[in-house]
């Protein structure tokens, strides 16, 4: 990854043809003049954060570009993996992250999080322009990074500025624009494979592209690229560090109090009949662990009565039922070890295909046409369902056997882990389409690119297997014909079988249209050069729809239930969007320029049929100033300013009431109860968009044309934060785990429900300086070494989620959802000579503070800090000719595992999903043959 430079060569370039001419004119006779030379005209592109085209590397703003060199080396072959890369994104969604989604329900969806200002504030676009949303409702508005062709890429531009001023109100956080190939004439074929030494996660890639025709010359080129994936699942006991982590160990509450056989949660009176029974059957009762051989249950959720009459089995290792007296079973029950065998990398199968025609029209005009086709199939595996808390008042007893020997006979309530069915597994199913038709050329001095852009995304999120019916389960429970309270057998896998529910499904889809355009043209010209101004327009109409099939309506699937109805209702809704700017590039001289733009935006009401409600109308101006000087040819000083409002989504607008539980697990200080507890989660459509201020100001010198480095400080105010009362806040600020409208709790004071409702509530305050230094060599005996590192500095990270609460400080440390480092960089090391390349490369982030709850680790686990991550690869090629080239590599190559944390956020725990890496030390290799 390289970072966009100023380039010195334009200017060096005029010199010289200017030196030339001036030479010719006195050399040669007036009588014989000689013909001119042709006038030499360096390129002019879009550079991400302006829509005027400029001479490459003269852009005021900082904006990070990967080219596909950059791209091949590293081994990366999919957007996700790549903007994982970079080191201002922050918390970005992935595969492992989304597994089990508690709070945004949108498994699947992969995005980035520049800044960590949040995804929904990060602006993916492809080619210059939009792509459609993520269907599934949930949390996260944003483009689903799986969508993106990433084998024709040609290169990334990433703007880590806010760019709301041009692009629209959703670049708060900044923007990537993945650019593709256009006019490409030839062929080219690469085939990918990588294996990891340990096992599982293996991919296999085959890419081919061609095109055909040159516009200058046949008035036409056609292109177009086709990818092809398939990525292998990886599961826990596939890794050694997870069984070195030792979640039973380390992190006993945050096991789950769901085995099988099944827990029991016995009343007062039933222990007490327990512990009579045992008195006086001392040789034929089963025995608890008291010397008498009575039940002595109870742990860290204190009043708890909670049994396992199978104790005896739960013997850990690689049953993943153990008896932890700190766990969620206490110590006369069994806690269950969900990361002993569970997936933590997804099968994933992915074909894209992109393809663009032009025609010449005209020596200034040119029609166009792009189409993006994309599917996505990820089946996302887990450790078998649980029964959730079955109550005494179903009226269930315990086995005749079972009563014999405890003398229980009333009805019990008890809760198990569904092993007999099987792990669950779901299909999420992402179906991509976007067709853009336009024109770009020049009238009357009027440089204009105008389009038509329809997007659709279409997901679809099945159960598949594991999945049974909860009527039929309790049913046969009670008649019998079902034992939870033993060891798993033959009878009861035939029963679940029996009862399994197939076709549960959420089919989301999401499709906008847009048309847009923008003119540019020089109005005067300054000391330093052209004055350019460019309008542009743009409408947008978001269309959003959700359906249920009927097996899901049922709300009879256990571990895929819902207690709202209107959660399930088929819904539809529809969003237009209007926005207008204007920028202005006025070099006032050749050292000082200045860039401003100014955008307008405006989002129509939205209309929901279950409450008969029209929101209201939202309209925001946001102003964007840039400044840069050149003092001389090695230095350019520069600095920006903007705002921004992000708006809220339908979803956060009108997504009925979803009941569940709380993503983390959470201690309630009151109680002492450990747990994921009850929660349910309200939208709100008086929700105001979320606004914010940026600002920086950076400087790059390039000594000579080996050396160059920048520094850019950066700043983000954001406030109106769209947001929940952060689990973490609610637990640790008596303001709320004491208000009953919030925690509300039975008479014993344990927790019965926690209530939230998106609200803007929260504030956000972040900065830091992003550095790169470069260095080139010249060719030489051994050939040319070169070397490269782009860093974050994070100096700030505080937030809040709810107004009444102070800032809480981020920096360093796990908080509510994500670790903020300190620091973050990718180092490079290249070294070619002749058809030999190598590249060394390192990514690094810093050392932080664990979450550190109290009551959720053991206590030598529990005040630590999280060790720096640091992971090297190594990648080679060979080019056997101009056309075949071989390149082969070592990702990971030191096998470094993702560091232990004791964090409690994802399900993922002992190690943190969003930024480590569980794949290990892993061999690839690509065969590339390209002709033209």
């Amino acid at each position: 990854m390289k970072q966009t430079h100023f380039v010195l060569k334009p200017c060096v370039l005029a010199v010289a043809t200017a030196l030339v001419s001036i030479q010719a004119i006195a050399q040669t006779p007036v009588a014989a003049p000689a013909p001119a030379a042709p006038a030499v005209k360096a390129e002019k592109i879009e550079v991400t954060g302006s829509s005027i085209k400029r001479i490459e590397g003269e852009n005021a703003l900082p904006v990070q570009v990967i080219s596909r060199e950059d791209i091949d080396k590293s081994g990366v072959t999919t957007a996700a993996e790549l903007l994982q890369k970079i080191t201002a994104n922050v918390g970005g969604l992935t595969d492992g992250a989304s597994i089990t989604d508690q709070a945004g329900a949108q498994r699947g969806f992969n995005g980035a999080n520049l800044r960590g200002l949040g995804v929904s504030s990060t602006l993916i676009l492809l080619n210059g322009r939009r792509l459609a949303n993520f269907a599934s409702p949930g949390d996260n508005s944003g483009v689903d990074l799986n969508n993106i062709p990433s084998g024709a890429v040609q290169r990334v531009e990433v703007l880590k500025d806010g760019a709301s001023a041009i692009y629209g109100t959703d670049a708060m956080g900044g923007v990537i624009n993945f650019i593709t190939r256009k006019d490409y004439q030839g062929v080219d074929i690469k085939i990918y494979t990588a294996s990891t030494e340990q096992g599982g996660a293996g991919k296999t890639t085959v890419s081919a592209s061609g095109g055909i025709g040159d516009p200058g010359k046949d008035g036409f080129n056609v292109f177009g690229a086709i990818d092809v994936q398939k990525l292998d699942p990886l599961r826990s006991s596939q890794r050694k560090f997870i069984q070195e982590y030792d979640l039973p160990g380390r992190l006993a509450p945050q096991t789950s109090s769901n085995p099988f056989p099944a827990n029991v949660d016995l009343t007062a009176a039933q222990l007490a009949t327990l512990n009579n029974f045992v008195r006086a059957n001392p040789t034929t009762a089963l025995r608890g662990t008291n010397a008498d051989g009575t039940w002595n249950p109870g742990g860290i959720n204190s009043g708890s009565r909670r049994v396992n009459f199978a104790r005896t089995s739960c013997t850990g290792g690689a049953n993943p039922n153990s008896v932890q007296p700190t766990g969620l079973g206490g110590r006369e029950g069994c806690s269950f070890n969900y990361m002993a065998d569970t997936e933590i990398y997804p099968t994933s199968d992915k074909q894209n295909f992109i393809g663009r025609a032009t025609f010449q029209l005209a020596p200034t005009h040119q029609l166009f046409a792009e189409l993006l086709l994309s599917k996505t199939e990820t089946d996302y595996a887990a450790s078998p369902a649980t029964s959730g808390n079955i109550a005494a008042s179903a009226g269930i007893t315990l086995p005749a056997s079972l009563q014999a020997v405890t003398g229980i006979t009333t009805p019990v309530a008890f809760r198990f882990r569904l092993s007999d069915a099987g792990g669950r597994t779901s299909r999420v199913e992402s179906e991509a389409s976007r067709l853009v038709v336009g024109a770009t050329g020049t009238v009357a001095d009027w440089d204009y690119d105008a389009a038509i852009n329809r997007s659709v995304n279409e997901t679809t999120d099945e159960n598949i297997r594991g999945w049974v019916s909860n009527t039929r389960l309790r049913a046969g429970i009670a008649a019998g014909a079902y034992n939870p309270f033993v060891l798993p057998t033959a009878a009861g896998r035939a029963f679940m079988d029996s009862i399994q529910l197939s076709g549960a499904a959420r089919i989301s889809k999401g499709t906008t249209t847009i048309i847009d355009g923008k003119l540019s043209r020089t109005l005067t010209r300054l000391e330093g050069g052209d004055v350019v101004l460019a309008l542009g327009a743009e409408a947008r109409r978001e269309e959003t729809s959700f359906r249920a099939t009927d097996v899901l309506k049922s709300n009879d699937v256990v571990g895929d239930r819902a207690s709202s109805g209107a959660l399930l209702a088929d819904t539809s809704n529809t969003r237009n969007v209007k926005g207008a700017y204007a920028e202005i590039i006025a070099p006032f001289t050749k050292q000082w320029e200045a860039q401003v733009a100014l955008r307008t935006d405006r989002y129509d009401g939205v209309y929901y049929k279950a409450l008969n409600r029209t929101t209201s109308n939202l309209t925001s101006t946001n102003p964007k100033v840039g400044i840069s000087f050149r003092p001389d040819n090695t230095l350019l000083f520069r600095a920006s300013y903007g705002t921004g409002f992000r708006a809220p989504s339908v979803s956060e607008l009108f997504r009925p009431l979803r009941s569940g539980v709380t993503a983390s697990f959470v201690r309630d200080p009151v109680s002492g109860e450990v747990g994921q507890l009850p929660i349910d989660r309200f939208s709100n459509p008086d929700l105001q968009p979320e606004k914010s201020k940026q600002f920086s100001v950076g400087v790059i010198f390039e000594p000579s044309r080996n050396w160059s480095s920048s520094v850019d400080f950066w700043t983000i105010r954001k406030t109106d934060i769209i947001s929940e009362i952060g689990e973490e806040t609610i637990f640790s600020n008596p303001t709320y785990y004491n208000n009953p409208t919030i925690v509300r709790r039975f008479s014993d004071g344990f927790v019965d429900v926690i209530t939230v409702k998106k609200e803007n509530r929260g504030k956000l305050n972040t900065a830091g300086l992003d550095v790169a230094l470069r260095w080139r060599g010249d060719n030489g005996p051994l050939g040319r070494f070169g070397a490269d590192i782009l860093g974050t500095v994070v100096t700030e990270y505080k937030f809040a989620t709810d107004p009444r609460s102070p800032l809480v400080d981020g920096l360093g440390k796990f908080r509510d959802d994500k670790a903020v480092q300190r620091w973050r960089h990718k180092l490079n090391f290249d070294w070619d000579r002749g058809p030999i390349g190598l590249t060394l490369s390192n990514t690094y982030l810093s050392s932080y503070r664990d979450q550190n709850v109290d009551g959720l680790a053991a206590p030598e686990w529990n005040n630590r800090d999280v060790k720096a991550y640091s992971l090297w690869d190594l990648s080679g090629s060979y080019r056997f000719s101009k056309e075949l080239r071989l390149r082969a590599g070592v990702l990971n190559l030191a096998d470094t595992a993702p560091p232990f944390t004791n964090q409690s956020r994802y399900f993922q725990v002992t190690w943190d999903s969003t930024y480590g890496d569980p794949r290990g030390r892993t061999y690839f290799a690509s065969l590339a043959y390209s002709f033209k």
